[in-house]
């Protein structure tokens, strides 16, 4: 791209200075910036990229993208528009070469599932021979290339950067998790999404959103955003389904369990600790994962398949070897061992909502006298209207209860852990250690055999953050030393 052709894309309402012999990539962040850089600057949610505007002059930049005059050396272009944050997702989609135009882009948004669901898609069309890439909170995936991932949605400037590699390496497909955060940011403002898909709304982000309102606003933006060549997928079943798709130009197709008008009926014949049978529109399905909330995640995932062009019975029977998400109702026993050994499961449920799905799914499956024993906590400098609520949910649900750290951040541990207390209403059954790692290798040790052993809040994540600092932390690799710790403590023998 010239600078006459970058000046007529941002459609400024002045541009000034020397116009640059070549152009270096688009960047952001001021510490990113290198000689012949474009700088743009974008308001935050905590920082104005405009402070920086004279650090990344010092770096290099040669190009300034603001929404505010700046004085600054001659030699230095300076782009004035009305919206540096509409503006940096098409730019990086231009400056890319519009990779999101040159495949078929599946987006999934709501408060839980997004990850199984992106995860079971990017399985069924891999597994039906398609070049499919993955762009989510536990990883990326450059076709079979994994990439780590640390937010739910990037940046538009690396999802422009992710999506130009997935277009090299032949993606036909991409299916990426859409937040709250990311659509209100206009994070993915640029990308002509093929099929988006609702999944469910509950509380969750008010820290960010102020209300369930605008939580849900946030949401509906995927779906105002498509055109009528897209297909909007939604569960109705959630109260607010309907809804999320009341404006959009798309092609919708209304997705309903629990028998409320829709397009799409299914239904679950049978749940066991094993897996989960539905039918949909008459065509069965047979999965692995267990749960009803399994079934809504599983359904939506073959409609996205089905609607991308994959047969309806081959979909069916893909998913039927298709396993999910990591973190996502994960045993880490060995189910041959059960009989020395509790069950231990570990899930990212980490809202009201996701605690009492996974849950009330154990309940449903374990034998008439296995113990259900819930570890979980809630992490810092989040809503904090949840935490009484997810107590409430273990308390209902669970025999026994720990109540442990998540993700401090900057909070106190042993606060956030008072907060999470008041939400009890039986402190006889329910046990507060602030160390994870001593909640989660105490409760291995100590359990029954046989006994399920939830582990919530954290799932896949290898890491915990305390004090705004991340270490190497890993609920699954904790149980599993547990697990082993065993087999040198005599049977149901208690661990101080």
């Amino acid at each position: 791209m010239t600078f006459k052709e970058l000046t007529t894309f941002c459609d400024p309402v002045s541009a000034t200075g020397t116009a640059p012999g070549s152009l270096g990539k688009l960047c952001q962040d001021s510490r990113e910036v290198r000689k012949n850089d474009i700088f743009i600057a974008v308001k935050g949610y905590t920082v104005d990229g405009h402070k920086f505007i004279q650090q990344a002059v010092s770096a290099g930049a040669s190009v300034i993208i603001s929404e505010k005059p700046v004085e600054l050396k001659p030699g230095i272009a300076v782009i004035i528009v009305k919206d540096t944050r509409a503006l940096i997702g098409p730019l990086a989609q231009k400056l890319a070469g519009n990779p999101a135009e040159k495949m078929k882009v599946v987006g999934i948004t709501g408060t839980n599932g997004k990850t199984t669901v992106a995860t079971l898609i990017w399985q069924l069309l891999t597994e039906a021979g398609k070049k499919a890439s993955l762009l989510g909170t536990v990883e990326k995936k450059i076709n079979q290339t994994v990439v780590e991932s640390r937010l739910t949605t990037s940046d538009p400037i690396e999802i422009a950067a992710d999506m130009k590699k997935m277009v090299e390496a032949g993606s036909e497909f991409v299916v990426m998790e859409v937040s709250s955060h990311a659509l209100h940011q206009q994070r993915t403002k640029g990308i002509p999404f093929s099929v988006a898909i609702f999944t469910n709304l509950s509380l969750d982000h008010l820290d960010y959103h102020g209300s369930m309102e605008e939580y849900a606003a946030a949401k509906q933006l995927l779906f105002n955003r498509l055109d009528e060549s897209a297909v909007a997928i939604t569960n109705v079943d959630d109260d607010k389904g309907g809804w999320m798709i009341e404006n959009t130009k798309a092609t919708t197709s209304t997705l309903s369990f629990d028998c409320r008008e829709s397009s799409v009926q299914a239904s679950i014949k049978q749940i066991s600790e094993t897996g989960t049978t539905i039918e949909i529109d008459g065509v069965e399905i047979i999965t692995p994962l267990i749960g009803k909330f399994n079934a809504y995640n599983v359904a939506e995932a073959y409609l996205a398949a089905v609607s991308l062009g994959i047969d309806d019975h081959q979909a069916a029977d893909i998913l039927s070897c298709c396993k999910g998400a990591a973190g996502r109702l994960e045993k880490v026993t060995d189910v041959s061992t059960l009989d020395q050994h509790p069950m231990v499961i570990v899930d990212y449920a980490h809202t009201p909502d996701a605690l009492e799905n996974v849950s009330h799914t154990l309940c449903e499956v374990k034998r008439p006298n296995q113990k259900l024993v819930i570890v979980f906590g809630c992490g810092g400098d989040r809503d904090t209207s949840k935490r009484p609520q997810m107590a409430k949910i273990a308390e209902n649900y669970g025999d026994e209860v720990v109540v442990t750290s998540d993700n401090p951040r900057t909070e106190d541990p042993d606060a956030i852990i008072e907060d999470i207390k008041t939400g009890f209403t039986d402190m006889a059954k329910v046990t507060a250690i602030t160390s994870r790692q001593d909640a989660i290798t105490k409760t291995v040790l100590n359990a029954q055999a046989g006994t399920i052993i939830l582990i919530a809040g954290k799932g896949h994540e290898t890491y915990q953050e305390v004090d705004g600092e991340r270490h190497h932390f890993d609920d699954r690799e904790i149980a599993r030393e547990a697990l082993d710790s065993r087999n040198g403590h005599p049977k149901n023998s208690e661990v101080a």
